[in-house]
């Protein structure tokens, strides 16, 4: 587990630092080098209107694959943890609906991106929010004390998920919920996927299959989980990263085109 977070965090760590600076954060999803905003992977997740009020920077550092605030039905008053932070943009989003009696905290290992994100609140005037440094397998609160748990494009990044699993569990109160955006994989994938660090690090490699996951998610005592397609990457969606990664992607064409989404 530690050398794929070693490399997580390098990633993760390099995107924080492009957009500290000023620039693109380039995209985490893949290993073309494309911007986030022609990743087919991390393109158009938010609308303009919900942006708008926010800060650049939170919007640049945004490498999720899907936008989980929308799926988790937010109310005043609660209590919401992310994990896996980044630069805070699902956190200020949370933080705005669930309003001044709620709170929203964020969790990131990377020491780039929760500064990049407490800048980011500092700079949205965010009063109701919190990061934590920490890791998603050993989350950093007590038993029972959030409402809802959301994630955008991290959990397949764990080499433990089903620790991840348990440990959300852990944290929510009776009666919460989980809202993820993730990329899982439908069938079986080429080993040599599988193999590939760079793809595991670019949202792919360590994805679960859909039956995995949600046996996972009813092991860790979640009832009635559900996935929802909301995207199916073609295989020319994944050329550039296959390819980036040395992959013949003619050769792998029918063996991945349509099992990841």
């Amino acid at each position: 587990m530690s050398d794929v977070r070693e490399v997580v965090r390098d990633r993760y760590g390099e995107a924080a630092l492009r957009v500290l600076g000023g620039q693109d954060s380039g995209s985490c999803c893949g290993t073309g080098g494309c911007c986030a905003s022609e990743d087919p992977i991390t393109r158009d997740l938010y609308d303009a209107v919900t942006t708008s009020a926010l800060p650049e920077a939170a919007v640049l550092a945004s490498l999720g694959c899907g936008n989980p605030t929308a799926l988790a039905e937010l109310g005043p008053g609660e209590v919401v943890l992310d994990l896996g932070s980044g630069g805070g943009i699902d956190v200020l989003l949370s933080a705005k609906r669930v309003g001044p009696a709620g709170k929203a905290f964020g969790l990131d290992m990377t020491d780039e991106m929760l500064a990049l994100a407490r800048r980011n609140a500092a700079e949205a005037g965010a009063t109701n929010v919190e990061f934590l440094k920490g890791h998603i397998e050993e989350i950093p609160l007590p038993d029972a004390s959030v409402d809802v748990i959301i994630s955008n494009c991290v959990i397949n990044l764990s080499a433990d998920k089903r620790r991840v699993l348990a440990e959300a569990f852990r944290v929510l109160k009776p009666g919460g919920r989980l809202a993820v955006s993730d990329v899982v994989v439908r069938g079986p994938v080429p080993a040599e996927v599988r193999r590939s660090m760079e793809l595991w690090v670019g949202c792919s490699a360590g994805a679960l299959d859909v039956t995995e996951f949600e046996a996972l998610l009813r092991e860790a005592g979640f009832a009635n989980p559900s996935l929802e397609p909301t995207r199916v990457y073609r295989v020319e969606d994944a050329r550039g990263f296959l390819e980036g990664a040395g992959l013949d992607v003619d050769a792998l064409g029918e063996a991945v085109d349509g099992r990841f989404m």
